[in-house]
């Protein structure tokens, strides 16, 4: 298996991902944690990639470029396939990838476009609580702690990322439409592309699984 899950911000990519490779054995591929586990190291490419993330800027296509071929190329994915969340988000990146493709005689089997309204991402995202300790996630409305501000399992302060502010969450969706959408178009030409609405994490499984064929 070999799938593209393509969306706007808070679409739920992380969480659908994380089904298919429970549930079927692709690797879960995020270009995000790994861009945060370089962070976390302080590394030189950490601190290059927290620059623009918190702009809600993308990371340079060079960067990013370079960083999925390394993981594309071990062993482990190779075997399993992959589940791609967060890149391609340029059509740039997009073209490496069907290059990288070409190069090793693979191909990809679909691309997943998850879509939901602006508006349904914005509340999505501005209600999430990350705690500052161990990084669990948590929602105002939907998953909130049993402490105001604190942190179910450590104990820790719970915070709202620079990311998940409102300003920030709106920049990411304008970005999202000028330069990721198109990823979707380019997607489209070559027939590869499965339109799924993402509401109830389940439902929306459902329909990615039925659109998969599994």
């Amino acid at each position: 298996m070999r799938i593209v899950l393509v969306g706007p911000p808070g679409v739920g990519k992380g969480t659908q991902a994380a089904l298919l490779q429970q549930r079927h054995g692709a690797l879960h591929i995020s270009s995000g944690d790994i861009f945060r586990a370089e962070l976390k190291a302080e590394t030189e490419l950490g601190r290059l990639a927290k620059s623009y993330m918190e702009r809600g800027e993308l990371v340079p296509d060079d960067v990013t470029i370079r960083m999925m071929a390394t993981r594309l190329d071990s062993p482990e994915v190779r075997e399993k396939g992959f589940l791609l969340d967060g890149f391609p988000r340029t059509v740039a990146q997009a073209e490496a990838l069907d290059e990288w493709f070409r190069q090793n005689g693979v191909r990809l089997d679909a691309v997943i476009a998850l879509e939901v309204e602006d508006e349904e991402v914005v509340r999505r995202l501005s209600g999430r609580l990350t705690c500052r300790q161990c990084g669990a996630i948590y929602h105002r409305e939907n998953h909130p702690p049993k402490v105001e501000g604190v942190c179910d399992a450590c104990g820790g302060e719970l915070i709202v990322r620079k990311d998940d502010q409102e300003e920030t969450i709106r920049e990411r969706l304008r970005v999202y439409h000028e330069t990721t959408k198109p990823v979707v178009d380019y997607y489209e030409r070559q027939g590869l592309v499965r339109r799924i609405e993402a509401r109830e994490v389940e439902s929306t499984y459902a329909k990615i699984k039925a659109a998969l064929g599994l």
